[in-house]
This record gives structure tokens, sequence and C-alpha cells, in this order.
């Protein structure tokens, strides 16, 4: 990739880009953001495989036992635990090790968009999420979980959308911690938010006292709104839609402060 540093009468002519160039560099900066991680298999298999793998094991082979609800509820559980992976690690860890580097620093002087990096990011953490709700879909057909086009498509909307007020929460780790520590930060937040959201059992089996707690983490409201696209849940979903947008704004905008120190 050629890489040319910012000269002032880039700089002027960047200041009056037409909107034609300003969206070829957002489009090239997110294939190139999206390119980098495919060819990343350390980063891309664990975030893809690991949802697919739980959901076949319980989802599919020991779900029979609990049901035949269990194998759909599941689907939804482990789409929202799969769906927080690219946004915690791939905003949070890339951001934390490219700054530590000084890409940050080098992106500034670039004659790009300053939100393109981000954006490429944001659409990376999406592509990839999407990708977890198909494959979930695909191990559902196996426990024979029927769900209707509007549904599928529901689900996986959610999926990509859900993704968002996790980039903003690693984008705002990624501001905090320095890169060699941003993993094992991230899954101190990932695992245990997964667990007391009810993600990996359902909320009535854990004590009263967790049941209360799980609306305060955004995995609860992501996982209503994904048992809901599912035919599980019948409430009412705009509070869960508003908590996560209130999610988004407020980490993103922590995450803005954060990244200005840098400048």
């Amino acid at each position: 990739m050629d890489i040319t540093l910012l000269s002032p009468e880039a700089a002027a002519d960047n200041g009056t880009m037409s909107p034609g160039r300003v969206l070829g560099a957002y489009l090239a900066e997110a294939r190139s953001e999206c390119l980098r991680y495919l060819r990343a298999p350390g980063f891309m298999l664990p975030i893809t495989l690991f949802p697919g793998m739980f959901y076949l094991v319980f989802g599919v082979l020991m779900a029979r036992s609990g049901g035949a609800d269990a194998p759909r509820y599941l689907l939804a559980s482990y789409a929202s635990f799969g769906v927080m992976s690219p946004g915690l690690f791939g905003f949070g860890v890339s951001l934390a090790m490219e700054r530590d580097g000084g890409l940050l620093t080098l992106k500034r002087a670039l004659p790009m968009p300053p939100g393109a990096y981000l954006l490429g990011k944001m659409l990376m953490a999406m592509a990839a999420a999407g990708f977890v709700v198909l494959l979930l879909l695909a191990l559902s057909r196996l426990a024979h979980v029927a769900l209707s086009p509007g549904q599928a498509a529901a689900l996986l909307a959610t999926g990509v959308l859900g993704v968002l007020p996790f980039c903003a929460l690693g984008m705002f780790v990624g501001t905090l911690i320095k890169g060699q520590g941003a993993p094992g930060l991230l899954n101190l937040i990932y695992l245990p938010m997964s667990f007391l959201s009810g993600l990996w059992f359902p909320l009535p089996m854990l004590p009263r006292a967790l049941q209360q707690a799980a609306p305060m983490w955004p995995s609860f409201h992501l996982d209503r709104l994904a048992l809901a696209a599912v035919g599980m849940r019948q409430d009412a979903l705009l509070p869960h839609v508003l908590v996560l947008l209130g999610f988004t704004v407020a980490f993103l905008l922590l995450a803005a402060r954060r990244l200005r120190r840098f400048g």
C-alpha cells in the first residue's frame, strides 16, 4: 500500500475534498481494515469458531434434553455471545496495540478523513458479527430450529447492529491500557459479562441478586433483542434499544475524549 505523508498543499486540498473522494477514502480504509483482519487467522478463527463450537455442543448435541425450545433459545444467546467478541477485541486490542506502535499518529498525518480509520474498524466488526450469526443459523438447521426468513433476517440484523455497543466499549478500553494488557482486561470484561447476562445459563438458574443486576449489562439487552428476533419473547423492544444506544453514545464520547489526548 502506498503511504504518502500529508504535505501542506495536500492538507489544504484535503479540506475541500469532493464528496466522491471522501467516500472513496472511507471505502478504501474499510476495505484495508477488513482485509487486514481476514489475513490474521489468530484473530478471526477464535471469534468465529468459538460461538459455533459452543452452540454445536450445547445447542445441538446436548439441548435435546432441554426441550424443543432449548436450541432456539441457545441460538439467540450464543449469537449475542458471539457478536460481542468482534467489537471488544477487534477494537480494543488492535487500537491499544496500534496506539502503542504509533500508528494513530501516522494516521493523523495521512490525507484521509479523520473518521475513516475508526469506521473501517467498525465495518470490520459488523462483518465479523454477521458471519458469526450466519454460521449459527446454519448450525441451527442441525438442531431442526425452524425460523421463518423474517426471523432469520431479524437475528442477523440484531447481530450486525448489536456489535456497535461493544465496539464503543472496546474502543474506550483500547485508549486506557497498553496493547500487551488489553487481551487480559477485555477477557475479564467479556466472560463475566456474558455469564452475568444469562448468555451461558438462563437467568432463572442464577441467584436472585444476579438476576436483578442483569439489566445493567449491555449484553443482557442485546440478548433480549435476539430472543425476540427468534420468537422467544413478546415484551417491548424499545427500552432495550434505547439502553444499547445510550451505552454506545456514552462510551464513544468517553473514547473520543481519550483519543484527543493522543493528538
